[in-house]
């Protein structure tokens, strides 16, 4: 099991909590932070409304270039209201990056994060660049897509699968990085290869070169309709990455159309035998493919089931 931590990083900038009670004076300067709003297990008394106050009345938000929203605007109670900051998108006019949900294990489990339909902040904000997304209960992604969103990343324990059906399906023709974690069903994953079939036809995202379909149980699956899916070809970095990959899919994929052009695919927590994993690299890596194949699982044995088990990296 992985853990799920704060980001640090996000948009290419470092985060900074915006702190109770600030003195303005000793903020930094608007465009060389991700401001990450969270108040956190261990929050004073100031109210969520005074919070969010102070930091629209402390910071020139029109130098604003990214935000990270956690408690209270994300978690597993029911706070998913975004009215604060789509109604100051005339404020917000250089913002270019969102992440909604930036809680870790401690405040909340990945599955119990709350979500809603993300429509309305993409309208709000048709400059975005970069949306990121932890949880998935209750997502929903806009069938009429974005015009500028470069890079979607939905990490999820179990996203609905017809957010994912959503995304694959939605015309996105700026977007050059996706990374979906579609986790497990029992915590509201589910998603197959058929939920996928336009993202792997290439449909509607032209600029797409990266693309991460992991954390699924259905990874063999998944790895089977990429060997011969177009989308594969304009691609350079391919992740499977978190999932269940066993010798089945590795081997669809060696044995489907060529993946010499990528320079990189990342496999890592997988459950390949030795031998898998010496053809895999002796086929790619003299084609010049950096593969990551590290993190090898062992299947589990559990106590109410006869088989061993493969588990994904995050679901609960």
């Amino acid at each position: 099991m992985s853990y799920v931590r704060h980001v640090e990083q996000f948009h290419g900038l470092p985060v900074f909590t915006f702190p109770p009670y600030a003195d303005p004076r000793d903020l930094p300067a608007p465009d060389t932070v991700a401001w990450r709003l969270h108040r956190g297990p261990y929050a004073t008394d100031e109210g969520s409304e005074s919070y969010w106050r102070r930091f629209t009345e402390s910071v020139r938000l029109e130098e604003v270039r990214a935000l990270a929203l956690g408690s209270p605007w994300y978690d597993d109670q029911g706070g998913d209201d975004l009215d604060g900051l789509t109604g100051l998108r005339s404020r917000f006019t250089g913002l270019e990056a969102v992440f909604l949900g930036d809680l870790e294990d401690e405040e909340a489990m990945i599955s119990t994060i709350d979500l809603d339909d993300v429509s309305e902040l993409l309208e709000a904000f048709p400059g975005l660049r970069e949306l990121a997304v932890r949880g998935g209960d209750g997502l929903a992604f806009p069938t009429a897509g974005h015009a500028n969103l470069r890079v979607l990343r939905v990490e999820s324990g179990g996203l609905p699968p017809e957010a994912a059906a959503q995304i694959a399906a939605a015309p996105l023709p700026s977007l050059e990085r996706l990374e979906l974690w579609l986790g497990d069903e029992e915590y509201g994953g589910g998603t197959t290869a058929e939920d996928l079939l336009p993202l792997f036809a290439g449909e509607g995202k032209p600029a797409l070169r990266h693309l991460g379909l992991q954390n699924s149980p259905e990874q063999d699956a998944l790895a089977a309709a990429l060997a011969t899916a177009p989308v594969v070809r304009r691609l350079t970095s391919l992740s499977l990455s978190m999932g269940t990959l066993g010798d089945e899919g590795a081997q669809a994929l060696l044995e489907g159309q060529s993946l010499a052009h990528l320079r990189e695919l990342d496999l890592s927590h997988h459950y390949l035998s030795h031998d898998m994993m010496l053809r895999i690299w002796t086929e790619l890596e003299p084609q010049g493919v950096r593969v990551d194949l590290t993190a090898r699982q062992e299947e589990e044995d559990t106590y109410d089931e006869d088989e061993p088990r493969r588990f994904i990296s995050v679901s609960e």
